[in-house]
């Protein structure tokens, strides 16, 4: 069992990835705050994600804060990197507590919070560093400005931005950055960010749906997700879910996250299930 039946996909046409990732968000403690419970086993998560193919994980400093991206280079970091696998890390979010978030986005801080990432991951540049939100108090423009910056400087090899319309990633390609992808809400149950995933298409743009296996109603037993769960016999609503995703758009790329090897096995697994055009239509339409 392998991811590599998702296929893959070219961020930027520079960096080519299997399309089905890893989000390390669940590899910290409850609330996205401390460490995980079990440091042993969010270490063998890590690892056995790469030994099934993964070779795409998002992370974030704002996740621990810290612990995420400490557990990542203490479980794949060698020599002088991570092999084949891309990394991806975020900045802009300040912590005050368990399930607390606070954009920031003065562009001192930004800096700050890239610098700390490569010193944490290891890395001499970021493969792929995405603004975590922009911040309302502080003019966009500088902090695009400043993103631009770790480009120019070979900080960041490519940027993305995450939680924004298609009018705020036109004004941040209007000011010059190349946008390799988009990290939005999206999945069976809620497609409020469909524009976004359209304009991604048409710019070939990746787009990272984050909660990508909230099904919420249409997981009910006799709704439309449980017709299909049946029809494939030994699969779960969250492999249906993701099976969805990324048949649904070639630049889809699900990064489902989990602190536990069972169940990233399980959603790896999705990479395999083949959905027939009438179920696709089925749940589309739901």
């Amino acid at each position: 069992m392998t991811v590599a039946q998702s296929g893959t996909f070219q961020l930027a046409g520079q960096l080519q990835v299997t399309r089905l990732g890893f989000g390390a968000m669940r590899i910290t403690g409850e609330g996205v705050w401390g460490p995980p419970a079990d440091h042993d086993e969010a270490i063998r998560v890590l690892r056995r994600a790469v030994d099934l193919g993964v070779d795409f994980i998002d992370t974030a400093d704002s996740y621990g804060p810290y612990d995420s991206e400490n557990l990542i280079f203490e479980a794949l970091h060698q020599g002088d990197g991570y092999g084949d696998v891309v990394i991806a890390t975020k900045g802009g979010f300040t912590r005050q507590g368990p399930r607390q978030w606070v954009p920031v986005g003065r562009p001192e801080y930004l800096r700050q919070c890239v610098q700390m990432s490569l010193r944490r991951l290891g890395l001499e540049q970021i493969p792929l560093w995405q603004l975590h939100r922009i911040d309302p108090k502080v003019p966009r423009e500088e902090q695009f400005g400043v993103i631009k910056e770790f480009v120019d400087e070979g900080l960041v090899r490519l940027v993305g931005l995450s939680q924004v319309g298609v009018e705020e990633i036109k004004a941040a390609q209007g000011a010059g950055l190349v946008v390799a992808s988009v990290q939005n809400r999206y999945n069976l149950s809620d497609r409020s960010s469909e524009d976004v995933l359209e304009y991604c298409e048409s710019e070939g743009i990746g787009f990272i749906p984050w909660a990508p296996m909230d099904a919420g109603h249409l997981a009910q037993p006799g709704g439309p997700l449980d017709d299909v769960v049946r029809a494939h016999q030994g699969a779960t609503p969250s492999q249906v879910a993701l099976a969805w995703l990324l048949r649904r758009s070639p630049v889809m790329l699900p990064i489902p996250g989990t602190g536990s090897v069972a169940h990233l096995e399980a959603n790896c697994a999705a990479a395999d299930l083949q959905l027939t055009d009438e179920e696709m239509r089925t749940l589309t339409a739901a």
